[in-house]
Formats: C-alpha cells, sequence, structure tokens
C-alpha cells in the first residue's frame, strides 16, 4: 500500500509541473502579454543541466515561482543555431532571463547549476509583484 501511495503522490508531482514551451512559444506569449522570458539552455549529456531540468526547475514550477514568467528550455546540441545566439560564453547550464522596461530590454543569466533561490532572486529582478528585487545576484550579468 506504501508503494502505490507513494507512486500516486510521483504522479501527481510530475503531472502538477508545466512542461516550458519552446522558444518561439515562449517569445511570441511574453512579447504579447508583456511578461519576462525566462530561457534555461543546456544539453541532454550535462548533470548541471539535467539538475536544473529535473530538480530545480519543476520545484519552482510547482511552488509558482515560475507563474510571472514565460519559461522555455533550449537544447544546445538540438538548437545549436539558437543556444549560440542566446548563450554569453560556452558554458552550460545557462539560465537566462529576458524583460523589458520603460528604459528597454534588459537581459542576465546565471552558468551552471543553481539552487531554487538563487533563480528566485533572479526572476524576482523583472518580476517586482513576486519576492523583494536583490542585488548580487551569483552569476548574473
Amino acid at each position: 500500500m506504501n508503494a502505490l501511495a507513494a507512486g500516486i503522490m510521483l504522479l501527481q508531482t510530475w503531472v502538477a509541473a508545466p512542461s516550458p514551451a519552446t522558444y518561439n512559444e515562449a517569445y511570441r506569449i511574453a512579447t504579447e502579454e508583456n511578461r519576462p522570458m525566462l530561457v534555461l539552455v543546456g544539453a541532454e549529456w550535462c548533470p548541471a543541466c539535467a539538475s536544473m531540468k529535473q530538480s530545480t526547475m519543476p520545484r519552482l514550477a510547482r511552488s509558482g515561482k515560475l507563474d510571472g514568467v514565460v519559461f522555455a528550455m533550449v537544447d544546445a546540441d538540438r538548437e545549436s543555431k539558437l543556444a549560440s545566439q542566446l548563450m554569453r560564453g560556452g558554458s552550460i547550464p545557462q539560465l537566462i532571463l529576458f524583460w523589458e522596461a520603460e528604459d528597454g530590454w534588459h537581459r542576465t543569466q546565471l552558468t551552471g547549476a543553481q539552487d531554487s533561490s538563487t533563480v528566485e532572486a533572479l526572476i524576482a529582478r523583472a518580476t517586482p509583484k513576486s519576492t523583494p528585487r536583490t542585488s548580487g545576484v551569483a552569476g548574473g550579468n
């Protein structure tokens, strides 16, 4: 019975986590709805990318921390041209945030595996209604 209950809880967790949009879908939604866009650039073979993709980002989605942004994932191997246009530097994963403010478009990124609180602080830069803005987000530029 415990194994069955655990299986049901795992299935509910998996179903509750929304799947990310493609880059083109995310871009369309972000521009139409004037929302920030968060893009995770990674690769299947990358352990840090897998951690972000399978653990950190789903945890943030389930807790509602991604509600203020449009989230997309880009595979650096399958979409190499797009990835090279988005990335600054060659290290992955890169979590890139784009948002529009009164003074134009802004871009910042985190490179490497990140914990949930660091990603939340990054998102807070573009979504003032979420958590308070913080300065000095690790890895941001």
